[in-house]
């Protein structure tokens, strides 16, 4: 695995996988993504970390947790698999995590999510289909 570093992110090649993921944030907000080829290249340990996040949050959401005092803390699984996507990540959580339903209808409402569409789509979809063969 190729790791690249810095202030308040990290991102990793699975060079086996060929796989590129990336977190981001600490005890208030942590957030893990899974990320292109290109916006690993593009991550520099010189960036800050409002650079780097801005790099890494146009990739695909696995995962958050939230803590910040606006409210109860929360996670939110965007992708059930992000523990495999991402075995390196020093996930951090925090308090409830959401219902399924509530996390298919935030990233069918929020265009920051539109990335885990299909992914969710499909996965309703195969639920539904399991119930319906039960």
């Amino acid at each position: 695995m190729i790791f690249k570093k810095g202030m308040g992110w990290k991102a990793c090649h699975d060079e086996k996988n060929d796989r590129y993921t990336a977190e981001y944030g600490g005890v208030q907000a942590y957030h893990l993504y899974e990320i292109t080829a290109e916006q690993f290249e593009r991550l520099d340990k010189k960036m800050t970390e409002s650079e780097a996040s801005s790099v890494i949050h146009d990739g695909r959401h696995l995962y958050m947790s939230v803590d910040d005092r606006c409210g109860p803390p929360y996670s939110v699984v965007f992708d059930d698999d992000y523990k495999a996507l991402a075995p390196w990540a020093k996930v951090t959580g925090s308090g409830r995590q959401w219902s399924d339903e509530l996390t298919d209808a935030a990233v069918e409402l929020f265009e920051s999510e539109k990335n885990n569409r299909e992914q969710r789509r499909q996965k309703k979809e195969q639920k539904a289909k399991a119930n319906r063969q039960d």
